[in-house]
């Protein structure tokens, strides 16, 4: 077996670079746009124009979902004038373009925690992310890190807050879905009983969730339909993920950035096929922080 060595790193402030700019940095994510650990993502645009207001360093947008990032690159701390124009831009491409999802990306050497609490107010009605980006040497090599210090608020279903009133029950779910669906959750709750023994299922209007010693926690939802129940593990968005969830052979629908869920439908005859990968997934889905 080949033996790792230790090599050490210098980090190198790229504000203070006789050579290496914001330009520089910017065609870097360009070349290599999953640097930012966005997802799969590709580049749409680079230095944007935008209508009187300069131009968008960078506008990335999701392979196979609906989402664009409006990235803006700083070198140094975090400063008013870039978080204002980070947040223009995106207003802009948001309305030029309402059919996509857009999310505000800041990226800067050092995002300053006075800076960082002003970023999480905007977090509750803005879709922002903050990204912390360092470059280290070793030697005559340079290489950049990105670190996710704040991103998109993941909002809870907006079902969730109608628990209360809207508690249903299992005959409601059987005339909306059939007997067979919602049998099928009671053989899924059987895999979630096999990691912890005190999950129940609640039965609300617009999903069955989870509770545990009688109190909501639904790392897993499930909506029973005709043919077919679709689940929705509370997951962290990853290529190894999605990579396992395809190879498993999966009918993954979509990923939900709102609720940070997976959308997978299962059918009837499939459940007996994938219940080990399926353990495995609640399993880590346990393992996952979740918005709720």
């Amino acid at each position: 077996m080949e033996r790792l060595k230790y090599t050490p790193f210098e980090r190198v402030y790229l504000k203070d670079h006789p050579e290496l700019d914001e330009k520089w940095v910017q065609n870097r994510i360009a070349e290599e746009p999953s640097l930012l650990g966005l997802g799969d993502v590709v580049l749409k645009d680079k230095e944007r124009p935008q209508p009187h207001a300069g131009r968008l360093d960078l506008l990335l947008q999701e392979v196979d979902g609906n989402g664009r990032y409006e990235v803006e690159i700083q070198l140094g701390k975090t400063d008013e004038s870039h978080i204002i124009r980070t947040i223009e831009y995106w207003d802009i491409e948001r309305k030029r373009y309402p059919q996509y999802d857009h999310t505000a990306v800041i990226v800067a050497e050092d995002i300053t925690s006075r800076f960082l609490n002003v970023i999480s107010l905007f977090n509750g009605s803005i879709p922002l992310m903050a990204i912390q980006m360092r470059a280290l040497r070793n030697g005559d090599q340079i290489g950049l890190v990105f670190s996710t210090v704040l991103s998109q608020l993941e909002l809870g279903l907006v079902e969730e807050d109608e628990e209360v009133q809207e508690v249903t029950d299992r005959i409601y779910w059987e005339k909306r879905g059939t007997p067979a669906t919602v049998k099928m959750v009671d053989r899924l709750l059987e895999l979630v009983r096999a990691i912890d023994p005190n999950y129940e299922l609640k039965y609300n209007k617009f999903y069955i969730g989870l509770a545990k010693n009688g109190q909501p926690d639904n790392l897993i939802v499930f909506k029973p339909q005709k043919n077919a129940i679709r689940i929705e593990p509370r997951l962290k968005r990853s290529p190894e993920m999605e990579q396992k969830l395809e190879a498993a052979g999966l009918d993954l629908m979509e990923y939900d950035e709102r609720t940070g869920r997976y959308l997978i439908r299962l059918k009837p005859d499939e459940l007996d096929k994938h219940s080990v990968f399926l353990k495995q997934l609640f399993l880590d889905s346990r393992r996952s922080p979740g918005p709720e």
